[in-house]
């Protein structure tokens, strides 16, 4: 029998696997809930890609929980995060991003924006890819303002491919050809 005041033996050794457990599981619950985050904001990391025998290439993106489509891809071999705008002329890339890839800034010019007008400069992505969809020599600017590492997937990209929507669906559609 231990003496008054000292826990029995092992007992010690029982709070510290409690602990233990319990510090195990909040960890592993966090994991999971911040992979469910992951996937309702981009349900799109690894967009499902068919190509038909006759070469055409699709790609079907969900929306995420706040109505976009967002879909992770590459630009010059550089893994990137897209938002689809149809609203944006250009493909709009933040400075941080374009460094990563390696984009070379052209002539500056104004933008209007949703936040007003921004100065921004030309680029040229070589490879632009989202599932088994690749695009080649995108214009694009790089957009020094603004902020994140989300690209905006305006209409110098999605001029190049159909695309449908159908409830929370959207389909990218590439002919062949059409990128040659």
């Amino acid at each position: 029998m231990p003496p008054p005041g000292q826990p029995a033996p092992g007992k010690s050794i029982g709070y510290g696997m409690l602990i233990a457990s319990f510090t195990f599981g909040l960890i592993a619950l966090t994991f999971y809930f911040d992979g469910m985050l992951d996937d309702q904001s981009n349900p799109n990391s690894r967009p499902p890609s068919t190509e038909s025998d006759s070469g055409i290439r699709e790609v079907v993106l969900e929306r995420n929980r706040q109505g976009h489509y967002i879909a992770s891809g590459e630009i010059n071999g550089t893994a990137v995060v897209f938002l689809l705008d149809t609203g944006a002329t250009d493909v709009a890339i933040p400075e941080p991003v374009a460094r990563k890839a390696g984009l070379q800034s052209g002539f500056a010019s104004q933008a209007a924006t949703a936040n007003g007008v921004v100065t921004v400069y030309s680029t040229l992505v070589k490879e632009l890819i989202i599932g088994n969809i690749l695009l080649q020599d995108v214009e694009a600017s790089i957009t020094p303002s603004m902020g994140g590492e989300t690209i905006l997937l305006g209409m110098s990209a999605l001029k190049q491919v159909e695309f449908t929507q159908r409830g929370s669906s959207l389909t990218l559609r590439q002919l062949p050809g059409s990128n040659d």
